[in-house]
């Protein structure tokens, strides 16, 4: 034994190991312990490296969405009949055929189950992921080649499969330094709003906004049928499609199901953190989908279809409950689509869709934020204090308030970790990058870098936000804040506004945007959407406001307009007013003391000012006390008064309530001169 006391070699005469060599002989005196101890184990079963890897992955398919007709047969115990995992696959298949179903064949195509890069059989057994469901194709004068071939279905992969797919597969796609997926949406790097198209049929013309300042630009049926066919056609030629089953609402009563069939990896990804994500329970009774979208917008719509002024059409049929993308990759056309068909069921319901951030305190107090890009709506909505339960789609119904999304869909041009922490925080493994540019060894994102668009975006679930309410609903809110950046400078600070106030105030959606810089001049521009979300409502501007007022009523909830833009002068003249005095406004509208505060009346707007607030200077309360030049002030505040009047003039003539009193009532809490 060597002198270290451990092992030592022994001579070949005494003991020999394989091959003549000598063994290795322990200081452990356990005589039937003749070698060292080593990994070694039962040697596997594979006979090819194909067969290896498909060990290497644990059978874990989400299961079928399709409850069986069986199931509702009763076994001899009086129990529900379990029907097999075969029979189940079967009627998930059957699903998504009759989903990408012709409208001019008898069946859907033959559909199966998994990526067509991976072998289906090993060793001759089928794999995991090579179940096939089979239809007879009628053999007649309108067969074509697409019914003898298979399209693969990727059934609501994880994020690990989907980043496997968009790597391998997709031109454009790259793993971040952060972990995030940074993806490319091809030549549209924005929503296409003069190319989406509802059908208006009987139904629709009666119920939906049409015409002047509607975002609903109508199309026949026959026109949406030629697209849809366009759409389907184009994914069945492809050798695999991504499906994708999930939910919009978290309120579970007022659930709706939805359908996403795409053909992209990164589009699949995208939904599955914006939309809410289905429990593999939930996935068994699932059913048929409420509405299902067909993402073909990699290949464009056919311009000689009538209604059609580009190569891009995004349709939205209610009576069938579907919509279809045609030329643009742009993922938010889904998000948004969906927004609009919530914005059509969910009034129906007596439920208020808003496009609107939402937060709640510790106590349970629930606040709304309203306000279009740049007043600070995702700023003032993220709070360390408070729970978030969404940052822009929500449903208020007789149960309170819910997110009707499962992720959150932010724009990162400037992003800096000490502006956003949670944002920048939340753009890991998982998080879908739209159109960011980065380094190219090290993947660092650089988040300045406008070179494809300035309209980059981040998707990410919920839940990657640290102080998320999951599930994301809350009681009736008690605050409404309406958020506008007047760069005019002429709107106070913080105004309290009586029900009829905050009817007009939501209707019109002002922001004022800054114009850019001519022969060395700079104007504000005003700028208007109705109910601060124009392009997604689908009823009249109105309706929406009215039941706001109702629930506000009912559930005494306070609305507030907060100027967020300038102060003592319109932008070039005047300062921003300060974030910190912004917070301190919200901070004192959360718990309750601006309600107690005493107020005094503007000119023109008749709005209602505090004239204390703590921690915020007394003088910038009233705007009028922060120019130098009252003409000009006089002038100005005019000037949007009037820009005001004339937006509205596009709703007076609808009449809400049978003797449109409601309407006098809207109009008299607007300027008046």
């Amino acid at each position: 034994m060597a002198e270290n006391g451990e092992f030592s070699f022994t001579s070949r005469a005494r003991s020999t190991g394989r091959n003549g060599l000598p063994r290795i002989q322990t200081n452990n005196n356990n005589k039937e312990t003749l070698v060292c101890h080593d990994d070694s184990a039962t040697p596997i079963k594979a006979k090819t490296i194909d067969e290896l890897h498909s060990l290497q992955k644990k059978r874990s398919t989400p299961s079928t969405p399709i409850k069986s007709p069986l199931a509702t047969a009763t076994a001899p115990d009086g129990s529900f009949a379990v029907i097999s995992e075969e029979e189940r696959q079967r009627q998930q298949l059957q699903s998504i055929s009759a989903s990408l179903a012709s409208l001019t064949r008898e069946t859907g195509p033959k559909v199966v189950k998994g990526d067509p890069a991976t072998p289906r059989k090993v060793d001759g057994q089928p794999s995991a992921h090579s179940f096939h469901y089979t239809s007879t194709p009628t053999f007649d004068d309108n067969i074509s080649d697409s019914a003898l071939k298979f399209t693969h279905v990727l059934y609501n992969l994880s994020p690990a499969e989907l980043y496997e797919q968009a790597v391998k597969y997709e031109k454009g796609s790259f793993i971040t330094s952060s972990g995030a997926l940074a993806t490319l949406s091809g030549a549209k790097t924005g929503r296409s709003p003069r190319d989406k198209r509802v059908v208006k049929d009987e139904t629709t013309e009666r119920e939906l906004w049409w015409g002047k300042g509607s975002p609903n630009i109508e199309m026949d049926e026959h026109t949406f049928l030629v697209n849809r066919e366009r759409a389907v056609d184009y994914l069945n030629s492809l050798d695999k499609v991504f499906v994708n089953d999930q939910f919009l609402n978290w309120d579970p009563e007022h659930r709706i199901k939805v359908r996403i069939v795409s053909a992209r990896a990164y589009h699949s990804l995208f939904m599955h953190n914006m939309c809410i994500r289905p429990t593999s329970e939930e996935l068994e009774d699932f059913g048929t989908p409420d509405f299902t979208i067909y993402n073909a917008g990699q290949f464009p719509c056919n311009r000689y279809t009538h209604y059609m002024t580009s190569s891009t059409s995004i349709d939205i049929n209610l009576a069938r409950k579907e919509m279809v993308i045609l030329g643009t990759q742009y993922a938010g056309e889904m998000k948004k689509g969906l927004f609009s068909l919530m914005h059509y069921l969910m009034p129906k319901r007596q439920i208020l869709s808003l496009h609107s951030g939402c937060n709640m305190g510790k106590d349970g107090d629930v606040a709304l934020f309203f306000g279009l890009s740049g007043t600070g709506k995702t700023t003032l909505s993220t709070d360390h204090n408070r729970y978030l339960i969404g940052d822009d789609e929500h449903c208020w119904s007789d149960n309170g308030v819910s997110n009707i999304e499962g992720g959150c869909y932010a724009k990162c041009i400037d992003l800096s970790r000490e502006k956003e922490p949670d944002i920048w925080n939340a753009i890991k493994f998982g998080t879908v990058l739209e159109n960011i540019v980065f380094d190219e060894h090290t993947r660092e994102v650089d988040y300045l870098d406008k070179s494809v668009t300035e309209n980059t975006r981040a998707a990410y679930p919920i839940e990657y936000i640290p102080n998320a309410k999951i599930p994301c609903v809350g009681p009736h809110p008690k605050n409404i804040i309406l958020l506008a950046c007047d760069a005019f400078g002429v709107l106070p600070p913080v105004s309290k506004l009586s029900l009829e106030q905050t009817m007009y105030h939501f209707i019109s959606g002002y922001t004022a945007l800054v114009a850019g810089t001519e022969e060395g001049v700079k104007e504000p521009r005003a700028t208007f959407s109705a109910c601060f979300g124009a392009a997604f409502i689908m009823l009249h501007p109105t309706k929406y406001a009215a039941m706001l007022a109702e629930k506000m009523q009912k559930h005494g909830a306070t609305g507030w307009l907060v100027n967020t833009g300038w102060s003592g002068g319109s932008y070039g003249s005047g300062n921003r007013i300060k974030l910190a005095f912004t917070r301190r406004i919200i901070d004192a509208i959360h718990c309750g003391t601006l309600l107690e505060a005493s107020y005094t009346k503007t000119p023109v707007f008749g709005l209602e000012i505090p004239t204390e607030i703590e921690g915020v200077p007394s003088e910038i309360l009233d705007p009028e006390n922060t120019w130098s030049d009252m003409k000009a002030y006089k002038d100005t505040l005019l000037k949007l008064g009037t820009l005001f009047k004339k937006n509205f003039e596009g709703f007076v003539n609808h009449k809400i309530g049978e003797d449109n009193k409601l309407t006098d009532e809207i109009l008299a809490a607007g300027p008046l001169f």
